[in-house]
């Protein structure tokens, strides 16, 4: 989902600045940055204990700050029409591997909502979801991409690749034409995907001996997706396995009795053709059907593994009370803070999570499958630090998600992790926010 604005994000990133500044200064230099840091991490940030906007710097639990990676854009591809919205070419940040990891790769699909028509599309061609011209020339590298073995010790030392997300429709339209109502528009988000791997696989991919596909959020539906083209292009004795994080979105009703996010995903994919991607889907299912992972996930072959908390904030305020089935106003507290749920409100949402748990049976009896469903209210847990392994990081059985995750790629034992009700676990990263998550 698109992140939330913030003055936090300026705020920290000045921060970071001045703490490379201060160079070697001694630890009173260091303690004065921490306390400044985390100041705005409490204050700034829409949640105080929650999963943060993308563009939101975090207190790093490691050894020292995260990495900065450049931005890498692809060579030819506005040739074979692999471009963004609004037709410059698509990039993705790459932090090569080293040591044992030189030969693993692991890549993260960005997530950010999708566009449903021509007007939110438009709008996303003058931002990083529309166009390289407005993507961050570096970024940090933490959680699931950090390469400090404090805070990823599993996979610390791989190539680590964050693809970045400018299709609006999860990498998986296709649209010859350039134009749409005589504006030029490019939806070739699966050329992108093919342009993004072939450039990889010149620099090693193809080598791979060991391979993660990850994605949080649309990138987590990315990720079920592409999951199977991913292993297909990688050598047949590689180990290949994807993770899917907050992208488990559900074809519910939502508090009025409509199905709000179908409706959205029948525009999205009637805009950008990609039922035609989809060739399991039966042809009486409408085409936003064959958009969600549980109708996607039936055809993967690839070993999954499925991270989603079980009150997820986005789809509690986009797919189970969007604003236009409340028009009173009256979940606005509660999808702001899970705290200010009424018990009404508290039973439609753990009717929400029963919805979920429904979905995820037929996946949980996947041998080579795995799962970690905390009873958490956040959204995507892989790229925040402070979730995916930290001191303070939520726990399911004394795991933190780092350690189920790592547990289920090498074998270490079979994870199928699901939590209590709401609000059994004390470890939560629950959200506060101060303003809704913006649709798109």
């Amino acid at each position: 989902m698109p992140p939330l604005t913030s003055a936090a994000a300026p705020a920290t990133h000045r921060l970071r600045l001045w703490y490379r500044r201060l160079g070697r200064r001694g630890a009173a230099g260091v303690a004065a940055f921490a306390a400044a840091l985390l100041a705005a991490a409490f204050f700034l940030t829409p949640s105080r204990d929650a999963t943060a906007p993308s563009t939101t710097s975090y207190p790093s639990y490691g050894h020292r700050l995260p990495t900065l990676v450049d931005l890498t854009l692809v060579d030819g591809a506005k040739e074979k029409g692999a471009v963004c919205l609004d037709g410059t070419p698509p990039g993705y940040h790459w932090l090569p591997g080293f040591g044992e990891g030189s030969d693993k790769w692991l890549l993260h699909l960005e997530g950010g909502s999708w566009c449903r028509n021509l007007t939110v599309c438009g709008q996303r061609k003058k931002t990083n979801l529309g166009s390289s011209d407005y993507m961050e020339r570096q970024v940090e590298f933490v959680g699931i991409l950090s390469d400090d073995e404090l805070q990823n010790p599993d996979f610390y030392n791989w190539n680590k690749v964050k693809v970045m997300y400018c299709d609006g429709a999860s990498f998986s339209g296709n649209v010859e034409a350039e134009f749409q109502d005589g504006t030029s528009f490019f939806f070739r988000g699966q050329r992108i995907w093919e342009a993004v791997m072939d450039d990889l696989l010149s620099k090693g991919l193809s080598r791979a001996k060991e391979a993660f596909l990850t994605g949080c959020s649309a990138g987590g539906l990315s990720t079920y997706i592409h999951c199977d083209d991913f292993r297909a292009l990688l050598p047949k004795a590689s180990t290949v396995k994807c993770l899917a994080d907050g992208g488990f979105f559900l074809d519910v009703e939502d508090i009025s009795g409509r199905r709000y996010m179908r409706s959205f995903y029948n525009d999205v994919a009637r805009l950008q053709d990609v039922r035609k991607k989809f060739p399991h889907c039966r042809s009486d299912m409408e085409p936003g059907q064959c958009f969600f992972p549980r109708e996607v996930a039936k055809g993967i072959s690839t070993p999954m593994f499925i991270l989603n908390p079980a009150y997820d904030v986005w789809q509690v305020e986009h797919v189970l009370s969007p604003e236009g089935s409340d028009p009173e106003r009256l979940w606005e507290n509660c999808r702001l803070d899970i705290t200010k749920c009424d018990s009404k409100q508290l039973e439609t949402l753990q009717g929400f999570r029963k919805e979920l748990l429904t979905s995820l049976n037929e996946f949980k009896k996947k041998k080579e499958w795995g799962m970690f469903i905390n009873s958490c209210y956040i959204h995507c847990q892989s790229m925040n630090p402070l979730t995916w392994h930290s001191p303070s990081a939520p726990r399911i059985n004394n795991k933190t998600i780092a350690e189920a995750v790592g547990d289920w790629f090498f074998n270490r034992r079979e994870v199928k992790e699901i939590d209590c009700e709401y609000p059994c676990n004390p470890t939560c990263h629950n959200a506060v926010l101060s303003r809704p998550y913006r649709e798109a």
